[in-house]
């Protein structure tokens, strides 16, 4: 049996060929149901492999994200994928090279401690032995289970692990095609398919005959589905846009321009309150009590490049190419959406452009699967507009926090209570047992769709995440008001609920600095017991010079957070400027994500989770008019520009003898609450609802 203590990924994986093999000599063949989003995995992933098994990184051929032939490790999400998946991964290596030193052992006629590899190649006593991996791999039974008993490398040992190896992707992204967006096979017929404008609408006429006179196009339709087909993209994009712009719908959710302001979710059902407690009240007189409401409003995921997905059925069996973060579960809800055999169905990761969280990637696979059943022998390929991605892909969730404490004599919380209100964060396919794909439920047959709900507490949280505080606190209370009856699809969007928690819980915390009548990082330290923790609160103060003034004009914010409060710590100080629009000019960021395997690839994480979050914080909402999503141009819906970007800097300060932590999504939270505790500082007014705009700097100056 495997013991529960091995990393997840393994526990579902156990075998160490469905990790590892040696096809051809010289070869290593690696695999991870992990997939790349751009964030530079797979690098990480291969250094990992590659310092464990010590044979160079050239040597390895990694494929990821297959149904065909890689672990189902999930979801590429959480920033789990080297806190658990690399930890699988380095596991599993460590056990072979074990395996292979004891092999050669029984084979030398020796003991172990006599042999070394090099390159892959075993060394006795620091000589060539004639063998190798490959020679030693047939004698091997790779099927076994995996017992994580190997012990991996200790940090003195460490060759590449903790190198910045040059990124394994980018070559093609400078100078090639690589992006699925890019693929062009010959036999490729392109598609576009017409989605509802707004949830349960009903198409009501259709005019296919006009459509058809702009281009050689044909039509497939199911329900209230039409795709558009053809040979040539150009025709098939201006068929479809007239078709789309003259079909005539009914019914369905009309969506209020209120509804795009998160505090409307206060007026919607909610499922029963669940509540959570830590600790127990300390009994201490309270003599101040604070409260405060902040909110985030829906957000989009914004990717460059418009979702793509190919997929082609031959001879009863269904092959898609997806962006997608979760083969496995894509294919589950392919197959049972069209009512295939799931054994039937391939489902293959490649790279998308901009691609991340859950946008559209799922729904254009999907869609290129329903029209390439009715094209068979050809492979179809489905590139969503602009409009559909920025108006009908899922949503990052509108989100409410209602804070409140009280404080002793001395300015320390005595009780802390927070309430959130929020629709799901966790539509995802094959969550809650649904198929969790927009086209399907437009079919003549529509599959089953369930109640939603959001991810369990266990699973990392979807609105809770984050929702507990790290500080030291006699007692936390959590109230999740789980909306159920959310006006537009809502899904899981980098942090999930982690952004707007600790965007409140940190804004909050200045407000109690404060009206205790103490500096902020000060008073976080009072609160702080984890040397973690206060590692990086001290390192990213002293890298701001947080103990000096600001230049005149320019205001400081500060904010901390643990991701999960199970991964990365970081630390965060901002410096910027308000006028008519706020401008942060400089970000400093400390971070203890225990043993880095690739420090530029760590910092690229964490300083564009930083810009995101500025975008999100300063710029991004949904909005809503006549009944629809009206954002849904880039002119419509702003971004950060690259002129707008400030100077970031990061210090990695985690020790390399603790297990690596998640930091995908460590930085997002604490950016907006520093930008919001700096804003304060400089307005004398608290912003407490983002984004952070003109509109309502304006509003704060006049309330204040």
């Amino acid at each position: 049996m495997i013991p529960n203590a091995l990393p997840l990924s393994l526990q579902d994986n156990p075998r160490l060929d469905q990790w590892v093999a040696f096809p051809a000599p010289g070869r290593v063949s690696v695999r991870t149901g992990k997939v790349e989003l751009g964030q530079g995995v797979l690098t990480a992933l291969l250094q990992i492999a590659a310092e464990e098994l010590d044979v160079a990184p050239e040597r390895i051929d990694l494929t990821s994200g297959d149904t065909a032939s890689t672990p189902n490790e999930g979801f590429t999400a959480g920033s789990l994928s080297i806190q658990v998946g690399g930890a699988a991964l380095r596991l599993v290596t460590a056990e072979l090279r074990a395996l292979m030193l004891e092999q050669a052992a029984r084979q030398l006629q020796c003991d172990v401690s006599r042999l070394a590899v090099a390159d892959g190649a075993i060394l006795k006593e620091g000589v060539p032995s004639g063998l190798d991996y490959w020679r030693l791999a047939p004698a091997l039974d790779l099927s076994q289970a995996a017992t994580g008993a190997a012990p991996v490398k200790a940090p003195g040992q460490l060759r590449l692990v903790g190198q910045d190896l040059p990124r394994t992707d980018l070559p093609a992204k400078l100078g090639g095609a690589p992006f699925i967006q890019d693929l062009a096979p010959p036999d490729l017929l392109h598609a576009r398919v017409l989605h509802r404008p707004r949830r349960g609408a009903r198409l009501e006429a259709v005019d296919e005959a006009g459509a058809a006179r702009l281009g050689a196009v044909t039509f497939h339709r199911s329900g209230d589905v039409v795709a558009v087909i053809g040979e040539d993209e150009a025709e098939v994009q201006a068929a479809f846009t007239r078709l789309r712009d003259r079909a005539r719908w009914s019914g369905g959710v009309e969506l209020k321009e209120t509804d795009a302001e998160a505090v409307t979710l206060l007026d919607r059902p909610t499922a029963p309150p669940r509540v959570v407690e830590r600790g127990a009240p300390s009994g201490a007189p309270v003599v101040r009590r604070l409260e405060a409401t902040y909110s985030k409003p829906y957000i989009a995921h914004g990717s460059i490049a418009p979702s793509c997905g190919l997929a082609k059925f031959e001879e009863g069996r269904l092959t898609v190419w997806t962006h997608a973060q979760g083969v496995f579960a894509l294919r589950g809800s392919i197959a049972r959406a069209l009512g295939l055999d799931p054994a039937l169905v391939h489902v293959i990761h490649h790279q998308g452009a901009g691609c991340y969280g859950h946008n559209g990637a799922d729904d254009a696979a999907f869609d290129a699967a329903f029209v390439a059943l009715a094209r068979p022998g050809r492979t179809v390929r489905v590139l969503w507009t602009r409009e559909d991605e920025l108006g009908v892909a899922p949503f990052g969730a509108a989100m409410v926090v209602k804070l409140a404490a009280g404080l002793d004599a001395s300015g320390r919380p005595v009780d802390w209570n927070i309430d959130v209100f929020s629709p799901s964060h966790g539509g995802r396919p094959g969550m809650n047992g649904a198929v969790n794909l927009l086209t399907p439920l437009s079919l003549a047959t529509p599959p089953d769709d369930p109640a939603p709900m959001d991810l369990p507490d266990a699973a990392g949280g979807g609105a809770s995440r984050n929702a507990f505080l790290l500080y030291d606190l006699p007692h936390q209370k959590m109230v999740h008001h789980f909306i159920t009856d959310a006006p537009v699809r809502t899904s899981s969007m980098r942090g999930l609920g982690a952004f707007a928690n600790v965007f409140a819980l940190e804004s909050f915390l200045d407000e109690a600095a404060e009206a205790a009548g103490l500096d902020p990082v000060a008073y976080r330290l009072s609160l702080m017991s984890d040397p973690r923790a206060r590692a990086v609160i001290e390192e990213a103060a002293r890298m701001c010079h947080w103990d000096m003034s600001p230049p005149d004009g320019i205001a400081r914010g500060f904010a901390f957070s643990r991701y999960k409060n199970s991964a990365a710590y970081l630390a965060l100080a901002v410096e910027l400027s308000v006028e008519e629009e706020v401008r942060v000019s400089r970000v400093w960021c400390a971070v203890d994500g225990g043993l880095i395997v690739n420090p530029d690839g760590a910092r690229n994480q964490i300083e564009g989770g930083v810009i995101q979050a500025l975008s999100w914080t300063l710029k991004e909402q949904v909005r809503f008019s006549e009944g629809a999503v009206s954002s849904s141009t880039w002119e419509t819906y702003p971004i950060l520009r690259f002129s707008e970007v400030p100077r970031i800097e990061t210090q990695l300060i985690g020790d390399p003898a603790h297990p690596p932590l998640g930091i995908g999504e460590v930085s997002q939270g604490p950016t907006a609450a520093a930008v919001a505790n700096g804003v304060a500082a400089a307005l004398g007014a608290r912003l407490r609802h983002l984004p952070l705009t003109r509109e309502r700097i304006m509003a704060a100056l006049l309330e204040a």
